[in-house]
């Protein structure tokens, strides 16, 4: 004899279509070891990777305070942090060394 499943509610259509939604916008189906494996959707800002929205929209200020000195743009000019400036000379005419 085979059992008649039970319908549901529109109440419980709605409860259950909403935790689906929510479901796929927490989690994201990929393959590990050829099985098809749940795993939390990376982070994002905006639809964007978090990393990408932050090299895009951070001022050098921020940067440093949150101590990503690796992303903060050099600009090609000498500073006075230079062992030896461009405008010293450190070999005579006969480019003999000092």
């Amino acid at each position: 004899m085979a059992k008649v499943k039970k319908k549901l509610t529109p109440t419980q259509r709605r409860a259950r279509k909403f935790a689906k939604a929510e479901r796929q916008k927490k989690y994201q189906w990929i393959f590990m070891n050829g099985r098809q494996v749940r795993t939390k959707r990376p982070p994002t800002v905006d639809g964007i990777p978090v990393d990408q929205f932050i090299d895009e929209n951070a001022d050098p200020l921020w940067l440093h305070q949150n101590e990503l000195w690796e992303l903060i743009p050099v600009e090609n000019s000498t500073s006075s942090f230079d062992p030896v400036p461009e405008s010293v000379e450190t070999e005579d005419e006969n480019g003999v060394p000092f």
